[in-house]
């Protein structure tokens, strides 16, 4: 690492790259603007991007998206339903993104057709974020970066950040305060938002978002108890975290590394706030955890499973694809929960509640059994 000199600022320069340092003191949130600045789209444009029919005038400009409430000129809101259509035409937005339920609806503003209106609204959302208030390349005079560290073209680096041994994808931006640490590698377009801790030999995708407060890769809670002495030893925690392409990781949620192979998390995952996943977890692809559920070592979580708030799950536990599980469920360890029917299933069909978790229909057999052992009492 470079040393630092008294007034608490590098002691060397940066080596020869695309890096530039800014001399005046920026947010810890270097690169707030991505997210909430937007740039100006031609609705006929932003249609063809979302695969949208346009009723009205496509050459109206959209420079946002908003909710019905607080939408304003140039504003795209969208109705998802017939039942709401009314309050979004009626409301100051330049368009309206709607379904097949629209096509005949007479109105002054422009309406953008589509099957999936929630799915269009989240596509315009993101095309017309695009890069837009993104601010240029820069690392901040008060970062640490290791001169063996491999630093992509246009990466951002924020104030007290510490790099160690790393690569860092191109145009990826760290967050003030973050450590990334010796032989981690991060993919390219990776956000990693202020005071998030990456443990050596972490592996990040493209793409990644890790928010603020985050620890990954740190050691697994796992200890051998000593029959003689009644201590207990710590095991060894040596194994690996690898992350797949466009996963989300929510504020202070904290994933550990494998103890002797790796955890791995699969592209598409999205992750709450305050979740914690244990060593040697293997989770799928496109899965959805809310906040606060929590996961003991060695689970295997399937693709497309979704997992409700402050969920629990055992060591060794299974949960197949497709798996809902309700909020505050909790799963016994070495337990296999699977749905009798993939594809086509209700939500009676792939839904499980209650501790410990079990089949919906039966779950809600039992609260009806309980109720009416209330009442005659």
């Amino acid at each position: 690492m470079k040393s630092i000199n008294h007034e608490g600022h590098p002691s060397t320069s940066l080596r020869a790259g695309s890096l530039t340092r800014k001399e005046n003191r920026i947010p810890c949130f270097s690169f707030a603007l991505q997210t909430y600045k937007t740039k100006t789209m031609k609705l006929k444009q932003l249609a063809e991007r979302i695969g949208a029919g346009v009723v009205g005038d496509g050459s109206v400009e959209a420079t946002g998206v908003a909710s019905v409430a607080r939408a304003g000129p140039g504003d795209v809101v969208f109705a998802e339903n017939e039942e709401n259509l009314a309050a979004a035409l009626k409301s100051q937005a330049s368009a309206v993104i709607a379904g097949s339920f629209a096509e005949k609806v007479h109105s002054s503003k422009a309406v953008l057709i589509v099957a999936h209106p929630r799915l269009a609204f989240a596509g315009a959302a993101s095309f017309l974020r695009g890069n837009a208030g993104r601010s240029a390349a820069e690392i901040h005079r008060s970062a640490v970066i290791d001169p063996s560290a491999k630093v992509g073209d246009r990466v951002s680096v924020g104030a007290n950040a510490v790099i160690g041994n790393a690569i860092i994808g191109e145009g990826s931006r760290i967050g003030a305060g973050s450590v990334i640490g010796d032989e981690v590698e991060l993919g390219a377009g990776c956000e990693i938002y202020p005071n998030v801790t990456i443990y050596p030999s972490s592996r990040l995708g493209n793409r990644v978002i890790v928010h603020a407060g985050a620890v990954l890769g740190s050691d697994g809670f796992g200890y051998v108890r000593d029959p003689k002495s009644g201590r207990h030893e710590k095991f060894p925690q040596i194994g690996k975290l690898e992350i797949g392409d466009d996963v989300e990781i929510g504020a202070n949620t904290t994933i550990d590394r494998g103890a002797l192979e790796t955890t791995r998390i699969g592209r598409g995952t999205k992750i709450d706030n305050l979740v914690h996943i244990g060593h040697n977890c293997q989770f799928g692809e496109g899965v959805i955890i809310a906040a606060q559920a929590g996961f003991s070592g060695s689970i295997t979580i399937e693709n497309n499973v979704v997992i409700g708030g402050q969920v629990g799950v055992g060591e060794h536990a299974r949960i197949q694809e497709g798996v809902l599980l309700g909020g505050q469920a909790g799963v016994l360890p070495k337990k296999v929960l699977r749905v009798k029917r993939l594809h086509g299933s209700s939500v009676l069909d792939t839904a499980f509640w209650g501790t410990p978790a079990k089949p919906l229909r039966e779950y809600l057999r039992s609260l009806a059994s309980l109720a009416r052992l209330g009442k005659r009492e």
